[in-house]
Protein backbone atom coordinates (compact mmCIF):
# COMPACT_ATOMS: atom_id res chain seq x y z
CA UNK A 1 0.00 0.00 0.00
CA UNK A 2 2.66 2.78 0.67
CA UNK A 3 4.24 1.40 -2.58
CA UNK A 4 1.49 2.97 -4.14
CA UNK A 5 0.97 5.50 -2.28
CA UNK A 6 4.39 6.90 -2.63
CA UNK A 7 3.93 6.71 -6.70
CA UNK A 8 0.89 8.54 -5.95
CA UNK A 9 2.78 11.21 -4.73
CA UNK A 10 5.80 11.10 -6.81
CA UNK A 11 2.73 11.50 -10.02
CA UNK A 12 0.43 14.18 -8.41
CA UNK A 13 3.53 16.26 -8.27
CA UNK A 14 4.86 15.42 -12.21
CA UNK A 15 1.47 15.82 -13.37
CA UNK A 16 0.92 19.23 -11.98
CA UNK A 17 4.18 20.00 -13.72
CA UNK A 18 3.15 18.53 -16.66
CA UNK A 19 -0.37 19.72 -16.74
CA UNK A 20 1.17 23.57 -16.87
CA UNK A 21 3.32 22.50 -19.93
CA UNK A 22 0.38 21.42 -21.61
CA UNK A 23 -1.80 24.33 -20.81
CA UNK A 24 1.14 26.64 -22.69
CA UNK A 25 1.72 24.33 -24.98
CA UNK A 26 -1.85 24.76 -26.02
CA UNK A 27 -1.73 28.42 -25.63
CA UNK A 28 1.12 28.47 -28.35
CA UNK A 29 -0.56 25.79 -31.08
CA UNK A 30 -3.76 28.14 -30.87
CA UNK A 31 -2.05 31.11 -31.25
CA UNK A 32 0.49 30.18 -33.85
CA UNK A 33 -2.66 29.25 -35.88
CA UNK A 34 -1.79 25.55 -35.58
CA UNK A 35 -5.01 24.35 -34.37
CA UNK A 36 -6.21 22.73 -37.35
CA UNK A 37 -2.39 21.56 -38.24
CA UNK A 38 -3.71 17.65 -38.46
CA UNK A 39 -7.17 17.87 -39.85
CA UNK A 40 -8.36 14.54 -38.45
CA UNK A 41 -8.21 12.78 -34.75
CA UNK A 42 -6.43 11.55 -32.90
CA UNK A 43 -3.62 10.99 -35.61
CA UNK A 44 -2.63 13.47 -38.24
CA UNK A 45 -3.66 12.92 -41.49
CA UNK A 46 -4.67 9.10 -40.91
CA UNK A 47 -1.19 7.99 -39.06
CA UNK A 48 0.12 8.47 -35.46
CA UNK A 49 2.62 10.73 -36.94
CA UNK A 50 3.10 13.52 -39.60
CA UNK A 51 3.94 13.33 -43.07
CA UNK A 52 6.97 13.79 -43.69
CA UNK A 53 8.47 12.06 -47.34
CA UNK A 54 6.78 12.96 -50.67
CA UNK A 55 5.10 9.80 -50.88
CA UNK A 56 3.63 10.32 -47.14
CA UNK A 57 2.71 13.46 -47.85
CA UNK A 58 1.11 12.55 -51.82
CA UNK A 59 -1.16 9.95 -50.00
CA UNK A 60 -2.20 12.48 -46.56
CA UNK A 61 -3.28 14.77 -49.65
CA UNK A 62 -4.92 12.26 -51.28
CA UNK A 63 -7.37 11.36 -48.34
CA UNK A 64 -7.63 14.97 -47.29
CA UNK A 65 -7.85 16.84 -50.80
CA UNK A 66 -8.88 20.22 -49.25
CA UNK A 67 -6.53 20.50 -46.80
CA UNK A 68 -3.25 22.09 -47.07
CA UNK A 69 -0.24 20.36 -45.55
CA UNK A 70 1.83 22.47 -43.15
CA UNK A 71 4.25 20.07 -41.52
CA UNK A 72 5.25 22.40 -39.09
CA UNK A 73 1.96 23.57 -37.86
CA UNK A 74 1.09 19.62 -38.36
CA UNK A 75 4.45 18.93 -35.58
CA UNK A 76 3.18 21.79 -32.90
CA UNK A 77 -0.36 20.09 -32.46
CA UNK A 78 1.17 16.62 -32.76
CA UNK A 79 3.59 17.97 -30.00
CA UNK A 80 0.59 19.02 -27.88
CA UNK A 81 -1.48 15.59 -28.45
CA UNK A 82 1.70 13.75 -26.96
CA UNK A 83 1.86 15.76 -24.51
CA UNK A 84 -1.80 15.95 -23.28
CA UNK A 85 -1.82 11.68 -23.93
CA UNK A 86 0.90 11.19 -21.39
CA UNK A 87 -0.89 14.11 -19.13
CA UNK A 88 -3.49 11.95 -19.40
CA UNK A 89 -2.23 8.28 -19.15
CA UNK A 90 -0.97 10.09 -15.13
CA UNK A 91 -4.02 10.81 -14.37
CA UNK A 92 -4.99 7.15 -15.05
CA UNK A 93 -2.19 5.94 -12.91
CA UNK A 94 -3.31 8.67 -10.28
CA UNK A 95 -6.85 7.19 -10.03
CA UNK A 96 -5.89 3.25 -9.88
CA UNK A 97 -2.45 4.33 -7.32
CA UNK A 98 -5.21 6.43 -5.39
CA UNK A 99 -7.71 3.54 -4.82
CA UNK A 100 -5.06 1.21 -3.84
CA UNK A 101 -4.01 3.40 -1.56
CA UNK A 102 -6.69 5.27 -0.21
CA UNK A 103 -6.30 5.12 3.47
CA UNK A 104 -3.34 7.13 3.10
CA UNK A 105 -4.30 9.59 0.82
CA UNK A 106 -4.35 13.27 2.13
CA UNK A 107 -7.48 13.48 -0.26
CA UNK A 108 -9.87 11.56 -1.01
CA UNK A 109 -9.91 9.22 -3.83
CA UNK A 110 -12.72 10.50 -5.85
CA UNK A 111 -10.77 13.57 -6.33
CA UNK A 112 -8.52 11.64 -8.96
CA UNK A 113 -11.43 9.49 -9.85
CA UNK A 114 -13.36 13.23 -11.20
CA UNK A 115 -10.05 14.05 -12.44
CA UNK A 116 -9.88 11.19 -15.03
CA UNK A 117 -13.54 11.75 -16.49
CA UNK A 118 -12.16 15.73 -16.93
CA UNK A 119 -9.26 14.60 -18.68
CA UNK A 120 -11.89 11.94 -21.24
CA UNK A 121 -14.28 15.21 -21.58
CA UNK A 122 -10.95 17.06 -22.58
CA UNK A 123 -10.20 14.51 -25.26
CA UNK A 124 -13.47 14.73 -26.46
CA UNK A 125 -13.22 18.54 -26.79
CA UNK A 126 -9.98 17.93 -28.59
CA UNK A 127 -11.40 15.89 -30.83
CA UNK A 128 -14.65 18.53 -31.40
CA UNK A 129 -12.22 21.51 -32.03
CA UNK A 130 -10.96 19.97 -35.04
CA UNK A 131 -13.83 18.32 -36.25
CA UNK A 132 -16.01 21.31 -35.91
CA UNK A 133 -13.17 23.93 -36.75
CA UNK A 134 -12.90 25.64 -34.06
CA UNK A 135 -16.05 26.62 -32.75
CA UNK A 136 -15.68 29.49 -30.01
CA UNK A 137 -17.66 27.64 -27.26
CA UNK A 138 -15.55 24.25 -27.82
CA UNK A 139 -12.23 25.79 -27.56
CA UNK A 140 -13.05 27.97 -24.69
CA UNK A 141 -14.62 24.68 -23.11
CA UNK A 142 -11.07 22.73 -23.71
CA UNK A 143 -9.20 25.91 -21.92
CA UNK A 144 -11.51 26.31 -18.97
CA UNK A 145 -11.01 22.00 -19.15
CA UNK A 146 -7.21 22.59 -19.03
CA UNK A 147 -7.00 24.97 -16.09
CA UNK A 148 -9.32 22.92 -14.21
CA UNK A 149 -7.30 20.21 -14.56
CA UNK A 150 -4.33 22.10 -13.47
CA UNK A 151 -5.91 23.35 -10.71
CA UNK A 152 -7.04 19.92 -9.28
CA UNK A 153 -3.23 18.36 -9.98
CA UNK A 154 -2.10 21.35 -8.09
CA UNK A 155 -4.48 20.63 -4.79
CA UNK A 156 -3.65 17.11 -4.93
CA UNK A 157 -0.08 17.42 -5.12
CA UNK A 158 -0.11 20.48 -2.70
CA UNK A 159 -1.61 18.28 -0.32
CA UNK A 160 0.96 15.85 -0.50
CA UNK A 161 3.76 17.98 -0.55
CA UNK A 162 2.97 21.41 0.94
CA UNK A 163 2.52 23.30 4.18
CA UNK A 164 -1.02 23.36 5.40
CA UNK A 165 -3.04 24.68 7.93
CA UNK A 166 -5.86 26.04 9.85
CA UNK A 167 -4.25 29.62 10.71
CA UNK A 168 -5.90 31.58 13.59
CA UNK A 169 -4.38 34.54 11.28
CA UNK A 170 -7.08 34.21 8.83
CA UNK A 171 -10.77 35.48 9.69
CA UNK A 172 -13.36 33.55 8.22
CA UNK A 173 -13.96 36.98 5.87
CA UNK A 174 -10.69 36.17 4.26
CA UNK A 175 -11.30 32.89 4.20
CA UNK A 176 -14.27 33.17 2.15
CA UNK A 177 -12.78 36.38 0.43
CA UNK A 178 -9.93 33.29 -0.91
CA UNK A 179 -12.22 30.96 -1.66
CA UNK A 180 -14.39 33.24 -3.94
CA UNK A 181 -10.91 34.33 -6.11
CA UNK A 182 -11.15 30.72 -7.24
CA UNK A 183 -14.77 31.62 -9.58
CA UNK A 184 -13.33 35.29 -9.99
CA UNK A 185 -10.60 33.83 -11.47
CA UNK A 186 -12.18 31.55 -13.37
CA UNK A 187 -14.49 33.96 -14.78
CA UNK A 188 -11.75 35.66 -16.55
CA UNK A 189 -9.85 32.86 -17.50
CA UNK A 190 -13.01 32.16 -19.83
CA UNK A 191 -13.34 35.83 -20.74
CA UNK A 192 -9.60 35.94 -21.97
CA UNK A 193 -10.62 32.04 -23.59
CA UNK A 194 -12.89 33.94 -25.53
CA UNK A 195 -11.65 37.02 -26.42
CA UNK A 196 -8.70 34.97 -27.57
CA UNK A 197 -11.20 31.95 -29.61
CA UNK A 198 -12.58 34.96 -31.28
CA UNK A 199 -9.79 36.42 -32.30
CA UNK A 200 -11.18 39.95 -30.54
CA UNK A 201 -7.86 40.54 -28.76
CA UNK A 202 -7.11 43.42 -31.29
CA UNK A 203 -11.00 44.52 -31.80
CA UNK A 204 -8.89 47.76 -30.00
CA UNK A 205 -5.47 48.22 -30.53
CA UNK A 206 -5.15 51.63 -27.70
CA UNK A 207 -5.37 51.67 -24.11
CA UNK A 208 -6.63 52.68 -21.49
CA UNK A 209 -9.42 53.61 -23.82
CA UNK A 210 -10.89 51.92 -26.82
CA UNK A 211 -11.62 53.20 -30.29
CA UNK A 212 -10.86 56.69 -28.41
CA UNK A 213 -13.86 56.23 -26.28
CA UNK A 214 -13.92 54.99 -22.59
CA UNK A 215 -17.41 53.34 -23.75
CA UNK A 216 -16.83 52.43 -27.33
CA UNK A 217 -20.15 50.69 -29.73
CA UNK A 218 -20.86 47.61 -28.27
CA UNK A 219 -22.57 44.66 -29.44
CA UNK A 220 -23.21 42.28 -26.85
CA UNK A 221 -25.77 40.22 -27.75
CA UNK A 222 -24.04 38.38 -30.93
CA UNK A 223 -20.17 38.67 -28.19
CA UNK A 224 -21.56 35.97 -26.15
CA UNK A 225 -23.34 34.56 -28.07
CA UNK A 226 -22.37 30.75 -27.02
CA UNK A 227 -23.87 28.08 -29.93
CA UNK A 228 -22.35 30.16 -33.38
CA UNK A 229 -19.40 29.29 -35.64
CA UNK A 230 -16.11 30.68 -35.59
CA UNK A 231 -16.59 34.66 -36.72
CA UNK A 232 -20.15 34.56 -37.35
CA UNK A 233 -22.91 36.33 -35.04
CA UNK A 234 -26.38 34.53 -34.22
CA UNK A 235 -28.16 35.02 -37.56
CA UNK A 236 -25.07 33.23 -38.98
CA UNK A 237 -23.65 37.07 -40.69
CA UNK A 238 -20.24 37.94 -39.81
CA UNK A 239 -19.13 39.39 -36.40
CA UNK A 240 -19.57 42.79 -36.39
CA UNK A 241 -16.35 45.29 -34.88
CA UNK A 242 -18.58 46.20 -32.00
CA UNK A 243 -19.33 42.49 -30.76
CA UNK A 244 -15.88 42.19 -31.26
CA UNK A 245 -14.87 45.42 -28.87
CA UNK A 246 -17.54 43.88 -26.83
CA UNK A 247 -16.06 40.77 -26.04
CA UNK A 248 -12.58 42.48 -25.53
CA UNK A 249 -13.90 45.52 -23.46
CA UNK A 250 -15.72 42.59 -20.92
CA UNK A 251 -12.33 41.11 -20.54
CA UNK A 252 -10.82 44.71 -19.99
CA UNK A 253 -12.84 45.17 -17.08
CA UNK A 254 -12.69 41.30 -15.75
CA UNK A 255 -8.76 41.94 -15.55
CA UNK A 256 -9.27 44.84 -13.47
CA UNK A 257 -11.87 42.79 -11.40
CA UNK A 258 -9.45 40.32 -10.69
CA UNK A 259 -6.63 42.81 -10.30
CA UNK A 260 -8.18 44.25 -7.62
CA UNK A 261 -10.19 41.17 -6.10
CA UNK A 262 -6.96 39.06 -6.22
CA UNK A 263 -4.44 42.07 -5.29
CA UNK A 264 -6.63 42.69 -2.07
CA UNK A 265 -6.38 39.32 -0.74
CA UNK A 266 -2.60 39.20 -1.38
CA UNK A 267 -2.24 42.74 0.46
CA UNK A 268 -4.25 41.31 3.91
CA UNK A 269 -2.00 38.02 3.58
CA UNK A 270 1.79 39.72 2.90
CA UNK A 271 1.29 40.47 7.19
CA UNK A 272 0.48 36.61 7.67
CA UNK A 273 3.87 35.08 8.04
CA UNK A 274 3.05 31.69 6.82
CA UNK A 275 0.85 33.39 3.85
CA UNK A 276 3.69 36.14 3.25
CA UNK A 277 5.73 34.53 0.08
CA UNK A 278 2.97 33.66 -1.64
CA UNK A 279 1.43 36.69 -1.01
CA UNK A 280 3.87 38.80 -2.49
CA UNK A 281 4.03 35.71 -5.38
CA UNK A 282 0.67 36.66 -6.32
CA UNK A 283 1.03 40.39 -6.39
CA UNK A 284 4.11 39.84 -8.76
CA UNK A 285 2.02 37.93 -11.16
CA UNK A 286 -0.84 39.74 -10.76
CA UNK A 287 1.28 43.12 -12.02
CA UNK A 288 3.35 40.84 -14.31
CA UNK A 289 -0.14 39.88 -16.42
CA UNK A 290 -1.63 43.45 -16.68
CA UNK A 291 1.58 44.70 -18.01
CA UNK A 292 1.83 41.35 -20.51
CA UNK A 293 -1.65 42.28 -21.85
CA UNK A 294 -1.29 45.86 -22.02
CA UNK A 295 1.84 45.32 -23.62
CA UNK A 296 -0.23 42.99 -26.23
CA UNK A 297 -2.67 45.63 -27.00
CA UNK A 298 0.04 48.15 -27.84
CA UNK A 299 2.07 46.13 -29.81
CA UNK A 300 -0.27 44.11 -31.73
CA UNK A 301 -0.14 40.73 -30.14
CA UNK A 302 3.10 39.43 -30.56
CA UNK A 303 3.69 35.56 -30.38
CA UNK A 304 6.05 35.56 -27.48
CA UNK A 305 3.73 37.79 -25.23
CA UNK A 306 0.79 36.31 -25.85
CA UNK A 307 2.07 32.79 -24.93
CA UNK A 308 3.16 35.02 -21.52
CA UNK A 309 0.00 36.21 -20.85
CA UNK A 310 -1.45 32.59 -20.99
CA UNK A 311 1.53 31.49 -18.75
CA UNK A 312 0.63 34.09 -16.36
CA UNK A 313 -2.48 32.75 -15.73
CA UNK A 314 -2.10 29.44 -15.00
CA UNK A 315 0.78 30.63 -12.98
CA UNK A 316 -2.21 32.83 -11.10
CA UNK A 317 -4.02 29.55 -10.88
CA UNK A 318 -1.72 27.68 -9.52
CA UNK A 319 -1.10 30.19 -6.68
CA UNK A 320 -4.55 30.69 -5.87
CA UNK A 321 -4.90 27.03 -5.79
CA UNK A 322 -1.74 26.72 -3.30
CA UNK A 323 -3.49 29.39 -1.26
CA UNK A 324 -6.85 27.61 -0.77
CA UNK A 325 -4.82 24.53 0.05
CA UNK A 326 -2.92 26.27 2.51
CA UNK A 327 -6.25 27.07 4.48
CA UNK A 328 -7.61 24.75 4.41
CA UNK A 329 -5.94 22.56 7.31
CA UNK A 330 -4.91 18.66 7.39
CA UNK A 331 -7.34 15.75 7.19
Amino acid sequence: MMINYSRFKRLSLFGAILALCVVVLGAYVRLSDAGLGCPDWPGCYGTLTVPQSETAIQNAQAIFPHSTIETGKAWKEMAHRYLAGTLGLIVLALFAFGWRSKAHLKVSPLLPTALLFIIMFQAALGMWTVTMLLKPAIVSAHLIGGMTTLALLVWIAHRHWGSFRQSTAISPALKLLIRGALIVLLAQVFLGGWTSTNYAALACTDFPTCHGAWMPEMDFKDAFHLVRELGQSANGGNLTLPALTAIQWAHRIGALVTFIYLGSIALRLIWIPSFKNAAWLLLAVLVAQVCIGIANLILHLPLVLAVAHNLGAALLVIITVVINSKITGSN
